[in-house]
């Protein structure tokens, strides 16, 4: 960490301000802004990548305000509401700021480049050898371990709602419609294998997509 008293200082207000937005119904205002949590969990997270902080300690970070967002939308919203498009909306715009940063800050502060690889012009951790599929020297296994569990859990938190929606609807869910389901996750499913096996990633995203299947083929079968 290189962050001065001045960065410490701003680091911690940004937490602050994240929390009070995480706790926004809690002021009774009557309004949604507490989905900007989503999108100002961004700032402390990258402002510890810009301090020096370890990247895939700086993800495990982001990664767990996404998931607190989510456990608070899946109780307070989802669960009184049963409604999930802004949760979604909200995750994915973080998502999208979150990537656009990784294309602009690494080229401000060339440091970030370190033990990350370039994807176009995105930055992100650069973890496994591409030729051997080995884990690079630079990782801490404890700490991959914990990158991998937290990208884990915010996708399984994400499609959650989703899943319950199928297993208590009434109506008959087509088969096409679950074939369509499970292409729709493919691209998180392709990213979560890539988490946890590098470049076999392919095979373990076909893997995740057939247990996904049979998933919502048991959901939606005839009560």
């Amino acid at each position: 960490m290189t962050l001065d008293a001045a960065g410490m200082i701003f680091l911690v207000s940004f937490f602050i301000i994240w929390g009070v937005f995480l706790a926004w119904d809690f002021f009774r205002r009557g309004e949604k802004y507490g989905f900007l949590a989503y999108i100002l969990a961004v700032i402390p997270a990258n402002m510890l990548w810009g301090g020096g902080f370890n990247i895939l300690g700086v993800y495990i970070v982001l990664f767990g305000l996404w998931i607190i967002c989510l456990l608070r939308d899946l109780i307070l919203v989802y669960g009184k509401t049963k409604e999930y498009d802004d949760i979604l909306l909200f995750l994915g715009i973080g998502i999208l700021v979150q990537l656009i940063l990784t294309g602009i800050l690494p080229y401000m502060n060339e440091n970030l480049q370190n033990n990350c690889v370039a994807a176009w012009v995105f930055w992100f951790p650069d973890v496994y050898n591409p030729n051997t599929n080995a884990i690079k020297s630079w990782v801490d296994p404890d700490i991959l371990l914990g990158f991998r569990v937290a990208a884990t859990g915010m996708v399984l938190l994400a499609i959650l709602p989703m899943i319950l929606d199928l297993y208590h609807t009434e109506e008959h869910v087509p088969f096409l419609a679950i074939i369509i389901i499970d292409l729709l996750f493919i691209l998180p499913f392709l990213w979560l294998a890539y988490v946890w096996g590098g470049t076999i990633g392919l095979p373990l995203t076909f893997l995740f997509a057939v247990l996904l299947f049979i998933v919502l083929l048991l959901l939606t079968r005839e009560r």
